[in-house]
């Protein structure tokens, strides 16, 4: 009976693999390797885009939230909808204006080549960091599935991932995410309904005693300056404005994600994907959020013993009870996210490593060179996501680990993003002195306090943009960007 669930599993690795790899036949320059030629209609965008936001991680990371707790999540998720509005009406006009392949060709036009630099140094960093998190939590379905954790089972998911984003590039990564979108919430959508196949009383029952004991609940507008309210997690305020620093952030600045408005036909195609992978994402979270619910009722009523790593919970009930064939088909969808998320960051690694670094040195080379420069970066950077995901194995909430590691970063990277939209005032030198404070405040912030990851962006934003002010008027820069405004 397993063997038809492995099957399953086994074809649709095939199957993703084989159909991604052939779009290499339409790779004939960077354009193509890394912005799809710009040929994508904008509802592709918009899968593309919640498949580069979601990852192993909101599968198994989500249902694990409700179970343990309540609805909270999704007020981070309202926050993604107001920074969505701030992206599209500040950072896009800017991205369509000129001939750009990342988000960092921005910083160069605005203050200079080695801000735009750092600023994608900062960026492989954080995405090599939080990416080998998400890769590591493909461990966790892969042990489930086979019994054990071996990395060998991780390296044939890598594997087969950079096999198809080697070859297909930003088109295949497009594409493969489509289905793999469809497919994961199609799975999502069949275990809710066999999960409460198996609860007699149904969903008015999971729904009454879910109400019964407030995991219902999303908001939570407990509001003090105390240490209290900054070290919890899930509030309205840290979630609605953690949640639309930490999307402005990754969205407007982080090239994973602004590598794919930059895919679209035009600026009105970036903006519609933009807000319809919004209503995607909502859902999306709510799906989960309920499937953990239901969980929890099952976990409950049957007096089962509660895993000791909560995202065990989603994996473990699929595999041990679900029926045969759908728990394969399910578990393909679970690796399916996992890897439309590691194809994305694989191709915005190598995008910003050629582009921001390589090309800037290496001179006039033919397309060619560099197409071959560009797959060479994929390799590497697959190999990276390897090593990073073996470091990472002793981590307790894989989701809020991936989220963390990214909002360390994400203030610095979103606060002089800012600067260089709003502002013509402030330097490149102060530009760089408030990115270093920004970074060194919240390294702080998330290793010397107990302040929840959800305030992470908000401060090193607030932080850089301060500290490049005032460097600013200590510096003199304020006259000097006055009397060269077109500098």
């Amino acid at each position: 009976m397993r063997a038809i669930d492995l099957g399953v599993i086994l074809l649709y690795l095939v199957g993703i693999t084989w159909f991604g790899a052939r779009f290499r036949k339409s790779q004939h320059s960077l354009r193509d390797y890394f912005l799809g030629g710009q040929k994508s209609p904008w509802w592709a965008i918009a899968f593309t885009i919640v498949s580069a936001e979601t990852s192993t991680l909101t599968v198994i990371g989500t249902p694990a939230l409700s179970f343990g707790g309540n609805f909270g999540f999704l007020q981070v998720v309202f926050g993604y909808l107001l920074a969505r509005i701030v992206i599209s009406f500040l950072f896009l006009p800017h991205y369509f204006k000129g001939d750009l392949f990342t988000a960092y060709e921005l910083m160069q036009r605005r203050f200079g080549v080695r801000l735009r630099k750092l600023t994608a140094g900062l960026f492989l960093i954080l995405r090599a960091l939080a990416e080998g998190v998400r890769v590591f939590a493909i461990s966790i379905v892969i042990s489930v599935i086979l019994g054990t954790g071996e990395m060998a089972s991780i390296a044939a998911i890598v594997g087969l991932t950079l096999f198809y984003t080697f070859h297909g590039g930003m088109t295949a990564v497009i594409w493969t995410d489509v289905v793999q979108m469809i497919l994961y919430i199609a799975g999502a959508l069949v275990s809710l309904f066999v999960m409460l196949g198996q609860i007699p009383e149904g969903w008015p029952y999971v729904a009454r005693l879910a109400s019964e004991a407030g995991k219902f609940q999303v908001f939570d507008f407990q509001f003090a300056f105390s240490r209290e309210f900054f070290s919890t997690t899930y509030t309205f305020w840290a979630g609605v404005l953690g949640g639309c620093f930490l999307t402005t952030a990754s969205h407007g600045t982080e090239q994973m994600l602004v590598q794919r408005l930059l895919s679209a036909r035009n600026q009105r195609d970036a903006r519609t994907a933009l807000f319809a992978s919004w209503a995607v994402i909502c859902f999306q979270f709510t799906l989960f959020l309920v499937i953990g619910l239901i969980l929890w009722v099952y976990y409950r009523d049957t007096g089962l013993a509660v895993p000791e790593k909560l995202d065990r919970i989603y994996p473990q009930f699929i595999w041990d009870h679900l029926p045969v064939g759908a728990a394969g088909l399910i578990m393909a969808a679970v690796l399916a996210a996992a890897m439309s998320n590691l194809s994305s960051a694989l191709n915005s690694l190598a995008s910003t490593s050629i582009m921001d670094f390589y090309k800037l040195r290496a001179g006039h080379h033919p397309e060619a060179h560099y197409l071959r420069m560009a797959r060479l970066a994929t390799l590497v950077w697959g190999v990276v996501m390897f090593g990073i995901a073996y470091v990472a194995r002793h981590v307790d909430s894989v989701l809020e680990a991936g989220l963390g590691i990214a909002s360390i970063l994400y203030g610095a990277l979103l606060g002089v993003f800012l600067l260089g939209v709003l502002t013509r005032r402030v330097s490149e030198r102060a530009a760089m002195a408030g990115m270093l404070a920004g970074f060194s405040v919240n390294m702080y912030v998330r290793f010397g306090t107990t302040v929840a990851w959800t305030w992470y962006v908000l401060i090193g934003t607030l932080v850089t943009a301060g500290v490049a002010l005032a460097a600013a008027l200590v510096l003199g820069d304020f006259r000097k960007q006055e009397e060269q405004p077109g500098e």
